[in-house]
């Protein structure tokens, strides 16, 4: 098997993250809740998004690229950390995103005004549609381009989270169970994959905020990102568990994921947002509820960030 260090990589974060018990919720819950805090990574306002782009700026900056292009919906949070990522590679951002959610100078869109970034609006639902503009621009340009897709979740970006398993493996306590935010599949996976590596005996389990056919997609990125490492390893769709927690809609808020964004910042001081980590939090809560969770285990939920897209979305 390959290590993950024989991969390029660029250093964007501030590794590890901290793990935090959550007392008052563990209480409250009856069994024992941990925070990895990848809210902290150390970029822009922080988030998962960095551990993948460390790997795909590092490939994009080794075929010579200095034009990267990303997407996602108006409020994406990847795309505003790619923006962030790339300026600091000493690459320029273009961000074809769509033209869906809130597109005013609120939230993330506020954050790439700030810092100078090209953002291109196409009114469609089909990736295929923005990858075709993406190619469109970065033809007029004339520089060498690099196409990130969103979330940043392909293979190589999926390596950001096995060794997000890893970086676990090496804190404190032993986890029984990793609960996360499933939006565009590579952290999900990555983990997934990570644990089967790294955490034997941890279950991951994802909450589903949008609804793309996860199963096939978090599966599918845990064998190509097995497949990069030479890991000889046989995945499956025994490991790991999915919970539709979309409500709504994705990038609509849910009445039981602002609940949950409240408990967090009542019980502990610290901010989920309404459309990922929010929805996210509320099905942990859900599973505590109805006893999936045994009072000595211990649970650790993956605070992925999103700080940026609380500021744009109004919550009742």
């Amino acid at each position: 098997m390959k290590r993950l260090e024989d991969f390029p990589r660029l250093p964007l974060g501030a590794f590890p993250t901290p793990i935090q018990r959550l007392n008052n919720i563990s209480d409250l819950l009856g069994t024992n809740v941990y925070l990895k805090r990848d809210d902290l990574t150390g970029l822009g306002l922080g988030g998962n998004k960095t551990r993948k782009l460390e790997f795909l700026l590092a490939d994009a900056r080794q075929k010579g690229a200095t034009l990267v292009f990303t997407t996602g919906g108006a409020q994406s949070n990847h795309a505003m950390l790619t923006a962030a990522a790339a300026g600091r590679a000493g690459m320029r951002a273009v961000l074809v995103l769509k033209k869906r959610g809130v597109t005013a100078c609120v939230g993330n869109q506020l954050l790439e005004k700030l810092m100078g970034t090209q953002v291109c609006f196409v009114d469609t639902d089909d990736y295929q549609d923005i990858y075709r503009k993406m190619d469109e621009l970065g033809k007029a340009s004339g520089e060498v381009y690099y196409k990130i897709p969103c979330g940043g979740s392909n293979a190589l970006g999926t390596l950001g989270y096995v060794d997000c398993a890893r970086e676990i493996a090496h804190q404190a306590p032993r986890f029984h169970h990793i609960v996360c935010a499933e939006g565009s599949g590579g952290t999900m996976a990555g983990l997934a994959l990570g644990a089967k590596l790294f955490l034997p005996g941890t279950r991951v389990h994802g909450m589903m905020v949008d609804t793309d056919p996860f199963d096939v997609i978090t599966l599918a990125l845990m064998r190509q990102a097995a497949d990069l490492l030479e890991a000889h390893v046989t995945v499956g769709p025994e490991d790991f568990d999915l919970t539709d927690m979309c409500g709504p809609g994705y990038a609509i808020p849910s009445e039981e994921g602002n609940a949950a964004v409240r408990l967090m910042a009542e019980k502990e001081g610290i901010f989920l947002d309404p459309v990922y980590t929010g929805k996210a939090f509320a099905g942990l809560v859900r599973m505590a509820r109805q006893g999936a969770f045994a009072p000595d285990e211990n649970v650790l939920f993956l605070h992925s960030g999103g700080a940026g897209g609380l500021f744009a979305l109004e919550m009742k």
